[in-house]
């Protein structure tokens, strides 16, 4: 890649902006994780499974932002969507900071999540537009190192600006994030879209991908179980700090086990790296798959014996470990599994798969993470029927691929 096409950036200096990029997305989830009890307390102390919304609004957020964000930066270029994008969610950070109902809360988050669609979705099409090949994968997998950092200091961050300023300031701590994403990217990033190569946009077209994308069963069913997967890592969020605080009476410890679990199950991207080639994609999703399954039916089945609390909270974060390394082995694989037959539309299918999947995903998560009950029984059994029905899945896939092999 020429020099010119990304100056005044040093390459070091694009990279670290991309991962920044990527990480709106955590630090917005993560870092509201040790401020649920709080927001519970002030905004629903009828009924605090509510606070859980305050997640899964701003993922539904993200989900519907995703499914426009990529063909307006192709109609428009990629600098003003990551722009509008950043607006966006500025305005939308600054009403969750003045809300004092749940509803206006959620309806900021809801806001947050469509801004950082922005630059989440648009900083994977400057890489695009920047590098090709090995290159882009480099560069890709540099900046996704870094970002794996965010889950693990998130919370640990959050938590300490709650200690000193309220729940609210955390809010502030947003702003203040994207304004320096937006200041960053509006001075020192170049346009990388040309105007030559800007497409209109219709939504029409968007419309005719998804029609294409459901009509190839394996697309299908990919999607399918990219959904199962993601709903599966939503509920998770949405729980956990429920099951350390309620669960465990370890809520004041939350941020330094969750880093921790996030730092453990970053190796699964680099294991699934090494592996999937010599496995195949589809194998790799079954195994996880099943993985999960035996995980989530052994935590059900101890949580009915009379072994103590102290032992089980052990075994709730090997549990958290194995969900987060699922993710890493299965979310890349499902999405290149969809995007393979897609090549005439890469750029829409990839919109259209991020939104469907993410929203679906919400839409489960939502009502399994409203079961909490105090014990770990709703989490378990709601990650036990979902990978069992993403496994049933990639099974049925199989068999369809083996049919279209044998005909050919």
């Amino acid at each position: 890649m020429p020099q010119s096409r990304l100056s005044p950036m040093s390459k070091g200096e694009f990279i670290a902006l991309v991962a920044m990029m990527f990480a709106t997305i955590a630090f917005s989830i993560d870092a509201m994780l040790p401020a649920m009890p709080e927001i519970g307390k002030a905004l629903s102390p009828d009924d605090l499974n509510k606070a859980q919304l305050v997640l899964t609004t701003f993922v539904l957020g993200m989900g519907l932002g995703t499914f426009f964000t990529g063909p307006l930066s192709d109609a428009f270029g990629r600098k003003p969507v990551i722009l509008m994008g950043a607006v966006l969610y500025i305005l939308g950070a600054t009403i969750g900071f003045l809300s004092q109902s749940l509803e206006l809360l959620l309806a900021s988050r809801i806001l947050m999540g469509l801004g950082a669609a922005g630059p989440r979705v648009v900083a994977m099409a400057v890489v695009r537009d920047l590098f090709k090949g090995r290159e882009m994968a480099k560069v890709i997998s540099i900046a996704m190192m870094i970002f794996t950092l965010v889950p693990a200091i998130a919370p640990f961050l959050g938590s300490l600006i709650i200690a000193a300023a309220g729940w609210r300031s955390v809010f502030l701590a947003f702003i203040l994030f994207s304004l320096v994403v937006v200041l960053w990217a509006g001075r020192r990033l170049p346009e990388t879209l040309p105007q030559h190569e800007q497409r209109a946009f219709r939504v029409p077209l968007l419309l005719e991908a998804a029609k294409q994308m459901f009509a190839h069963p394996t697309v299908r069913l990919s999607i399918l179980v990219q959904s199962l997967c993601m709903g599966i890592l939503f509920t998770m969020l949405t729980m956990v700090q429920q099951v350390y605080d309620v669960v465990f009476d370890a809520g004041d410890t939350f941020p330094y086990w969750f880093g921790f679990v996030a730092l453990m199950s970053g190796s699964a991207s680099l294991l699934n790296a090494a592996v999937v080639e010599r496995i195949g994609m589809r194998r790799m999703i079954t195994v996880s798959l099943a993985a999960q399954i035996l995980c989530s039916l052994i935590v059900l089945i101890l949580v009915q014996s009379s072994l103590s609390t102290h032992f089980l909270f052990y075994v709730f974060v090997a549990w958290q470990t194995t969900v987060f390394f699922m993710v890493g082995t299965t979310l890349g694989n499902l999405n290149a599994l969809a995007m393979e037959p897609m090549g005439h539309i890469a750029g829409m299918a990839a919109s259209v798969i991020g939104s469907i999947s993410t929203v679906i995903a919400v839409c489960i998560a939502i009502p399994v993470g409203q079961l909490f009950d105090g014990s770990l029984v709703p989490l378990a059994t709601g990650l036990f029927l979902m990978a069992s029905l993403g496994f049933g899945l990639m099974l049925h896939m199989g068999r369809i691929d083996a049919q279209v092999a044998a005909a050919e």
